[in-house]
Parts: structure tokens; C-alpha cells; sequence
């Protein structure tokens, strides 16, 4: 994991996006690790039409930003539209606002960052979109000299991916499900990340974003279009359809 900011030179670097409400946009899909790079402050939040602007103070991960490019902000892909030193803007959609707590943001708010994987990047967590399925609650914050255990109430719509053992990514961060129990699953923290990330910060009643893992809702949604199909599901059917 690497975290630190970025020292501003004496030539400030200055790019805007002109003539174009989208910036040039890679023709590959996105994808990031999990592994939070470092945590960035909200410099300014402002509506505008159709959503909010927003700026970050990105450190290190503005060291080699370029308009067009994708970081993800709590687990959220954006494409950056302005660049100004270490200071990074994305516009967001309404969409985007109502569906993760980017829509919570304001002036101070610490947030996850971290760039888009390279070609030759070290797959450090696990693949993770940018793309949020949904939301969660904290339920529940247990903390002592030996553990830090957070509890989730996570949306109905992706509670079907939530598996024991399995990868979910939190606020962007890649994290391992270590219990579910009913409507509400557990995940331990080491000290690491809660020093690099925002997660310590979260409370009773605070909402996160949650992205399941790719290939367990992958699996999952197959096997439900299997069931609403009416076909049985055996050996033969699994291999017909890729699973085995």
C-alpha cells in the first residue's frame, strides 16, 4: 500500500477539460484492486446541473493524473475533468449521488482513493469495477487491543452475494467477509488499513458503499436465470452454461 502526498512544484500544473462535457475516456474497461492507495480531502463539493462538482485534494494519486483518467473515490469510479497541482475535479451524476454516499460529501470529507490498475500492476486484493452495487448500514463497531470487527446491514438487492470467506470491497476497500448472520454480515480490520483508509471513521447508522465480488455475482445471477428459466439445475446444465 502506498500512501503520502505529492509536493507541489513551483510549475503548476494546470488542465481543464474544454469544448466537451467528457473528457477522452480509455476504450477498456477500468479496474482496481481494493488496495487504497491513499486517502484525499474534499475541497469543495458544489451542485450544478444535473449533479455535483467535485474537487479532492488526491496527493499521490494526482502525481500522474491526466484528464480523461479514472480514480476511484470511495470505491466509485470517475473520470477526472480538471486538474490543478495535487487538486483533482469529477462531475457526478444524480445518479451516482443517490446510489453511494458520494452524495454525502462535503468541504473535509476523507475519502479512499486509488488509480485505475496498469497492465503490468500487481493484483494485490481483488478485482473490483468501481461499479456499487448498493449500500450497507453500520450495525454494529467492536473494537479492543486484539480486534476491530465492523457489522453491516447491507441493501436486500446485494445480499444474495454476500458469502462467508468471500471478497467484498467497502468504501473501495478490498476486504474479506468474515461472518453473516440473518440480514447483516461481519468484517475484521486490520490496523494497516484502518491508519490508510477512512473506514475508522465510520460509525453506527453511517452508510458505505458495497461492491460484491465480480465472480460471486456473476455465479449467483446465472444460477438465478437458470432457476426463473425452469431448467434444472444438474451436472450437465452447470457445464452447458460455463460453470464447470
Amino acid at each position: 500500500m502506498r500512501v503520502g502526498w505529492a509536493v507541489p512544484t513551483s510549475n503548476m500544473r494546470i488542465q481543464t477539460a474544454v469544448g466537451t462535457a467528457h473528457p477522452t475516456i480509455a476504450s477498456t474497461e477500468n479496474m482496481f484492486t481494493g488496495i487504497i492507495e491513499t486517502t484525499g480531502k474534499v475541497a469543495s463539493a458544489t451542485t450544478v446541473a444535473g449533479g455535483k462538482r467535485i474537487s479532492i485534494d488526491a496527493g499521490l494519486v494526482a502525481e500522474d493524473a491526466k484528464l480523461g483518467a479514472s480514480i476511484a473515490i470511495n470505491g466509485v469510479c470517475l473520470t477526472i475533468t480538471s486538474i490543478e497541482n495535487v487538486r483533482l475535479t469529477f462531475d457526478v451524476i444524480t445518479e451516482t449521488l443517490d446510489r453511494t454516499n458520494l452524495g454525502s460529501l462535503k468541504t473535509g470529507s476523507r475519502v479512499n482513493l486509488e488509480r485505475a490498475l496498469k497492465p503490468d500492476s500487481r493484483m494485490d486484493g481483488h478485482f473490483v469495477q468501481g461499479h456499487v452495487d448498493g449500500g450497507a448500514r453500520v450495525v454494529k463497531k467492536t473494537t479492543s487491543d486484539k480486534e476491530w470487527v465492523l457489522w453491516l446491514r447491507p441493501d436486500e438487492s446485494v445480499r444474495d452475494f454476500i458469502i462467508p470467506k468471500g471478497s467484498i470491497a467497502i468504501d473501495g476497500i478490498s476486504l474479506t467477509i468474515a461472518k453473516v448472520e440473518g440480514d447483516t454480515f461481519s468484517v475484521a480490520i486490520i490496523p494497516t488499513t484502518l491508519a490508510h483508509t477512512n473506514l475508522g471513521e465510520r460509525a453506527v447508522g453511517d452508510r458505505v458503499n458495497l461492491e460484491s465480488d465480480i465472480i460471486a455475482r456473476t455465479v449467483v445471477t446465472q444460477l438465478n436465470r437458470l432457476r426463473r428459466s425452469g431448467s434444472e439445475i444438474t451436472v450437465d446444465s452447470l457445464r452447458e452454461h460455463g460453470f464447470i
